[in-house]
């Protein structure tokens, strides 16, 4: 009896110990799974109306997914750098920044040191396309198709961001900045939807658009005409004229209604432009940084200096404040500033931007 009592014993332990390794198995977060593989990328799972157009390119700290959704056109990528340690500790929560590109450029482009240099934070890249202006357009029956970038971006992209990487789904905890027509979406996107951020950047942003910025306006109408090409002159991404990136143009009344400042039919451009409505950032930490454009009116950092400079008046007027960056020739500013519309600028303006954006979060 004693024999056959041991024996049931150790064969109860046995079938025990089998099921706690399963169990273990089973339970295990995928987030430990993908820490001992250390190269895949975090699966992902559709909603929000986004649909995933295949599996996710990259590793497993930095990807790109390719989605469609019925409020865009085409196929969008969003690229996703998470922080040093993500798969370490399962527990553990993060703030996020959305990083808004410039016309005409892809996610996939972003390639700033800058934005994997924090471990305190995840970054988000959606697609901006070449010429969306980060908006819903007034007229969606173009030969482009759906245009409604705004919804992606807010009503999409945010929450599936959430739902499926472990973000701080607070105000507080997420950040939007952008490079010139990307500045413009970050500003744009602060004061339409002040509930989802407490911190915005523009990086030599489009963000007057009044009739006291007419080349800025106009700049807009062109790439949105595709106006023989002459954006790719102010574009802050690779731009060949001949290529396709602003084709085919459509009417210049296609994303705002019509661009002049006549009878107030721009009325819809006056009330997305970030330079008239300064008084939604209160309660916003607000960033801006500019250079000088060498004062060369070819240069379109000449022209977003003027912007970033009535801004800030206005802000000034409202006693709001911010933190303002004007780096001129971008002697001192990096070792790669040439003042311009440049890449080597916006790398600095990151270094500068990322490390105020960890204080903010974490205060």
């Amino acid at each position: 009896m004693e024999g056959n009592a041991v024996t049931r014993t150790s064969r109860w332990w046995t079938t025990v110990a089998a099921w706690l390794v399963a169990a273990v198995a089973v339970l295990a977060p995928t987030g430990s799974a993908q820490a001992a593989e250390g190269t895949e990328p975090p699966k992902m799972e559709d909603g929000f109306g986004l649909t995933q157009a295949g599996p996710a390119v990259g590793t497993a700290r930095d990807f790109y997914l390719t989605v469609t959704t019925p409020q865009v056109a085409g196929e969008q990528h969003i690229k996703i750098i998470l922080p040093d340690g993500y798969y370490d500790d399962p527990d553990r929560r993060y703030p996020v920044l959305y990083f808004l590109h410039g016309s005409p450029d892809d996610p996939i482009r972003q390639t700033y040191p800058a934005l994997s240099m924090s471990n305190q934070m995840i970054t988000v890249i959606p697609d901006g396309g070449a010429r969306s202006w980060y908006a819903n357009w007034l007229d969606q029956n173009t030969v482009l198709g759906a245009q409604n970038w705004e919804n992606f971006h807010l009503k999409q992209v945010i929450p599936f961001i959430d739902a499926n990487l472990r973000t701080i789904a607070t105000r507080k905890s997420r950040a939007i900045a952008g490079i010139s027509m990307g500045g413009f979406g970050a500003f744009h996107y602060a004061q339409a939807r002040p509930d989802l951020f407490s911190q915005t950047a523009s990086l030599s942003g489009d963000i007057d658009l009044s009739a006291n910025s007419m080349d800025l306006r106009f700049a807009v109408v062109a790439s949105v005409t595709d106006a023989l090409g002459a954006m790719c002159a102010s574009s802050s991404g690779y731009c060949d004229p001949n290529e396709s990136a602003y084709k085919p143009g459509v009417d210049s009344d296609a994303l705002f209604g019509s661009p002049y400042p006549v009878f107030n039919v721009d009325w819809r451009w006056n009330e997305v432009d970030p330079s008239q409505h300064v008084d939604r950032f209160a309660g916003t930490g607000v960033s801006i940084y500019t250079g000088d454009g060498g004062g060369s009116p070819a240069n379109m950092e000449f022209w977003v200096a003027g912007a970033s400079k009535n801004v800030k008046a206005r802000m000034d007027a409202l006693g709001m404040p911010y933190h303002y960056v004007d780096y001129g020739d971008g002697a001192g500013w990096g070792t790669q500033c040439d003042g311009g519309h440049s890449p080597g600028c916006w790398e600095q303006d990151l270094r500068d931007l990322i490390p105020r954006l960890e204080r903010a979060f974490a205060s």
